[in-house]
């Protein structure tokens, strides 16, 4: 048994989560003005990923980063011949596409709690939207931003599909935790199964335990 494949699912749901903060939040922040036209467009787009196949999610993004995608000959040109598909850039793909849904919904309740009073005495008072956002928006929508990380890791720690698909069964000789879990399954190692399973168990039902009590604050602040 060996721990590599958990470690580097770990990794990769970090950096997949750092990307997925990011991102989800200024989706959010967009999806939250009701004044963006087609905005149940956008938020269909944006949580597609739920609902796609996981290999139809990797299909899509091998075409538009591989290498013969534009995104991908970018890429390749900025990093001396890198390419994204196969390596460790593209699990953080897979991994953070497949979890920005779930962020960007958390990120969004917890938006659209806020009083809109507080933010327009802070405009009142003479703060610029940018200072408004920073230290009223973002600080009371903490909760929300958190509980979307959590649950955006916790989705990234197990992706599989796509993940397989866009970066392969190993990266630099080392397979991520549900790949393992796959290939120990398929080659009959059954106690290697149960202990890495258990593993990523634990850490997801940890991690959604304490989402889903921040959602619920955020559900009780709202009403």
């Amino acid at each position: 048994m060996t721990w590599e494949p958990l470690w580097l699912s770990f990794k990769v749901a970090s950096v997949a989560t750092l990307v997925t903060l990011v991102a989800g939040v200024g989706i959010a922040l967009l999806l939250s003005w009701r004044k963006l036209p087609a905005r149940d467009f956008f938020d269909a787009v944006t949580s597609v990923p739920l609902v796609l196949p996981p290999t139809v999610l990797g299909y899509y993004l091998l075409v538009i980063v591989g290498n013969n995608g534009a995104v991908g000959d970018t890429w390749k040109w900025l990093f001396d011949g890198r390419t994204i598909i196969f390596n460790f850039e593209g699990a953080v793909l897979a991994a953070a596409v497949g979890s920005l849904p779930l962020v960007v919904r958390s990120v969004r309740l917890g938006l659209e709690s806020i009083d809109p009073n507080l933010i327009n005495a802070a405009r009142t008072l003479g703060a610029s939207p940018l200072r408004t956002l920073f230290t009223v928006v973002l600080p009371l929508a903490a909760p929300g931003i958190i509980a979307g990380c959590m649950t955006g890791f916790a989705r990234a720690l197990g992706d599989y599909g796509a993940t397989l698909m866009v970066a392969g069964s190993r990266i630099d000789g080392t397979p991520t935790a549900s790949i393992y879990i796959m290939d120990q399954m398929l080659g009959g190692k059954d106690e290697n199964v149960v202990a890495m399973a258990a593993a990523t168990t634990i850490f997801g039902v940890a991690m959604l335990y304490f989402a889903n009590k921040l959602t619920r604050r955020l559900h009780i602040h709202r009403a």
